[in-house]
């Protein structure tokens, strides 16, 4: 009685044991295969502290490392963190914002797991180009097409601001394409740069010069006293730079007077010189001839000057028999002739 006593404790003893195995081994299944589900079900997302990218609107996919279920990584993967509005510009992202956008596409933080940097500094690539590229794109094409062929020198007053250019939009179809814009200012050019890709106008820069001009000035070389002719043997042409350009019917002043006294080393105006004075024939209170000739027929009579008159110059003159005063031009002969 006492030995099937035993064996009955034991067999028990034994059921129970295999029953708490069992019921181990099925919560050990159940919590691999809880793990399983729930490791294909989540995203590990690696932020890097810094990144770059090429285009305008940048994804999770593009500035972080997601791993994860393949569907659940391509759907984290596409969603949008923001938009850069001005070349240059930076996105900082953090990561209170990733699972924000995360939740929007209906992948709750629970399911993910972040790693890495707390914040993401996001640059876009792009290409600058300097001012002083357009200057010497403004210079070699101001001197190719110059407004004056007089001019030899050409300063930029000022240097432009640089555009920079996306990386999405710039490449070797960047072109700079100069052309002159009219300023009313004298002694100033502007060119315009325009950015062009692809045809498109991406960007704009002016840039203003200030002009020098090949001119000539005639030089005293010696004392010229009132009255005395302007030649060679008294003064020199000299070259030198202007800022306004060169009158196009200037000539040196050879043959011309001086109407005071110049002297040495003076640079002669154009109001310091003038023609040479005809010569002076007629006095005043002269008698003169009155002559008047037309369609065949002369007439003359006899008047008295009431002024000094020279070659070419009008002077009035008192007709002797009717007393009436006219004004007559001094002919070469020493008559005059009334101007009607």
């Amino acid at each position: 009685m006492g030995n099937k006593t035993r064996k009955s404790a034991g067999f028990d003893e034994w059921r129970s044991s295999r029953t708490v195995v069992a019921c181990g081994l099925m919560m050990l299944a159940l919590f691999c295969q809880a793990a399983a589900q729930s490791e294909s079900t989540s995203l590990e997302i690696y932020l890097p502290r810094e990144t770059m990218i090429d285009n305008e609107t940048p994804t999770l996919g593009e500035v972080s490392i997601i791993r994860g279920e393949e569907t659940l990584v391509a759907k984290a993967g596409a969603i949008a963190l923001g938009r850069f509005s001005v070349p240059g510009q930076e996105l900082i992202i953090d990561r209170s914002t990733v699972l924000s956008r995360l939740a929007c596409s209906e992948i709750p933080a629970s399911k993910v797991t972040l790693i890495g940097a707390q914040t993401i500094r996001i640059k876009q690539r792009h290409q600058v180009i300097k001012g002083s590229q357009f200057v010497k794109t403004a210079l070699l094409f101001l001197k190719k097409n110059p407004p004056y062929d007089s001019i030899c020198e050409f300063n930029p007053l000022r240097v432009p601001k640089e555009v920079v250019v996306p990386w999405a939009r710039a490449g070797k179809d960047i072109k700079l394409s100069p052309c002159l814009v009219k300023t009313g200012v004298r002694g100033r050019a502007k060119i315009r740069v325009v950015v062009l890709s692809v045809g498109k106008e991406i960007g704009v820069r002016d840039v203003s010069f200030r002009l020098k001009y090949r001119c000539r000035r005639v030089v005293t070389r010696v004392d010229i006293k009132r009255g005395a002719v302007i030649a060679p043997d008294n003064v020199r042409v000299e070259k030198i730079s202007s800022n306004y350009p060169e009158p196009a019917n200037w000539t040196v002043p050879f043959g011309l007077v001086a109407k005071r006294q110049l002297r040495p080393n003076t640079v002669i105006r154009p109001n310091m010189v003038g023609p040479v004075e005809p010569q002076l024939l007629l006095r005043r209170n002269q008698n003169v001839v009155i002559r008047l000739e037309g369609l065949g027929l002369l007439v003359t009579a006899i008047g008295k000057t009431m002024q000094d008159g020279r070659v070419g110059k009008y002077i009035r003159v008192r007709n002797v028999d009717s007393q009436r005063i006219i004004l007559a031009r001094v002919n070469e002969d020493g008559s005059v002739e009334p101007a009607f």
